[in-house]
């Protein structure tokens, strides 16, 4: 691999009871992986009284993940518990209140609002856009430099990405960096070379609440269309959304819609990068791409943990999970676990059963975007399956961002040899 973390940074030599992998620095130095399988062998189902967050319940084995995430009875994504920061949104200021999305929700609540997005995510919507998209993957791979250094991800996955929301959102497509700015901030915090300071985020939180409001008074004045900002405008289902859940909602799509695709597309380079046989092999066999889709977001894992928080006293692989307690599901880890998938650690695009991965949820919760991310990465590979393009060279490791609520890229300097 390119990127071998730091020397100090040493989990897999910890005593178990000291391991903290929430620790923001351990994904920006990539350096979490020893940890989470000390964590599978030892204790798979680990308490950690202390941490920057408070005391929390780490379930790293696939199977475990499984479970309580099927289970949203026992374990419940009530606000505040969907991240292991409680302040993923509004940050820790006096006023601060928790924000519901859907993500953060029960049923029946959850139910109804994921009823009015999912129509603007539904396969024949999607199916509608293929066409566009396409269009913009090959202007965009057309326009790239041979033999010359650029940054993959601002060229080429931010730019995707963020004209896929853009479209979805029926936002104007030439102001969509100041979605990715939203996004950045949504999911960021000080410290992480988006985010100056609290205070800097909640202003533009503020700004960016003023503005969707705005946009959502201007959808429902005009005719319904099959963007989802007018579906949170129109549909029955939305129409009695408050402003806190809308906005709440309104943050949910961005970031799922920004964060997640863009870091797998870049992911994805780099692990072809780091196992040049799959390239060949992907090279020689273009149909190969049904399969290394789900494999490049099983291997990225854009999305490292979701959390939830127990309704009762759970007995659960031996330990008492007590009501309150916060649970942190990592994906990361159980996309790893070789109980589940063979040869976890390897980047591998013919992988029978590829699809079976945890990096969009199980359950009630399953990611809504699914398909949408899906399309995006199909559509790139198959356009760079075209190209003459002998491989794509990352010539530095990439800036990872300091953050364990995203698995983020900042930039990834590339080569195109060809």
């Amino acid at each position: 691999m390119l990127d071998q973390g730091t020397a100090d940074l040493d989990p897999g030599a910890e005593p178990l009871a000291d391991i903290e992998p929430s620790d923001p620095a351990l994904f920006e130095h990539d350096a979490h992986w020893d940890m989470f399988r000390r964590l599978r062998e030892e204790d798979p189902v680990h308490f950690h009284p202390a941490s920057a967050y408070g005391p929390y319940w780490s379930i790293t084995r696939y199977a475990d993940i499984v479970e309580i995430d099927s289970n949203w009875k026992d374990f419940s994504s009530a606000a505040g518990a969907i991240q292991l920061d409680s302040e993923f949104i509004t940050g820790p200021t006096a006023d601060s209140v928790p924000i519901e999305s859907i993500i953060s929700m029960d049923p029946p609540k959850h139910d109804q609002q994921r009823k009015a997005i999912v129509p603007g995510l539904s396969p024949a919507n999607l199916l509608r856009l293929e066409g566009l998209v396409r269009e913009r993957t090959r202007q965009v791979l057309d326009g790239l430099p041979i033999g010359e250094e650029f940054d993959w991800v601002s060229e080429v996955s931010s730019e995707l990405t963020m004209m896929m929301l853009a479209t979805l959102l029926g936002w104007p497509v030439e102001d969509r960096n100041r979605l990715r700015f939203w996004s950045d901030m949504i999911a960021g915090r000080p410290g992480d070379g988006n985010v100056e300071s609290w205070d800097h985020r909640q202003r533009e939180m503020k700004v960016f609440a003023e503005t969707l409001l705005k946009v959502r008074e201007e959808r429902r004045a005009g005719a319904p269309a099959d963007d989802l900002i007018s579906m949170l405008a129109h549909t029955p289902q939305a129409v009695g959304m408050d402003a806190v859940d809308y906005i709440a909602n309104m943050a949910t799509l961005i970031v799922g819609g920004n964060d997640t695709t863009r870091n797998t597309m870049s992911g994805a380079v780099l692990a072809f990068h780091d196992h040049p046989a799959e390239w060949a092999k992907f090279k020689a066999d273009p149909s190969l791409v049904s399969s290394l889709v789900p494999e490049a977001i099983r291997y990225q894992t854009p999305i490292p943990y979701m959390s939830r928080r127990a309704n009762r006293d759970v007995e659960f692989r031996g330990k008492t999970i007590r009501e309150g307690d916060k649970v942190v599901m990592w994906y990361i880890s159980g996309n790893r676990d070789d109980r589940a998938i063979e040869d976890p650690e390897r980047f591998i695009i013919d992988r029978p059963r590829a699809r079976q991965h945890l990096s969009f949820g199980f359950g009630i919760h399953r990611c809504p975007g699914n398909r949408v991310a899906e399309l995006q990465l199909k559509i790139l590979w198959e356009e760079i399956a075209r190209k003459d393009w002998t491989r794509i060279e990352v010539t530095h490791p990439p800036v990872r961002a300091r953050a364990n609520g995203v698995r983020g890229i900042l930039s990834l300097p590339v080569i195109i040899q060809a």
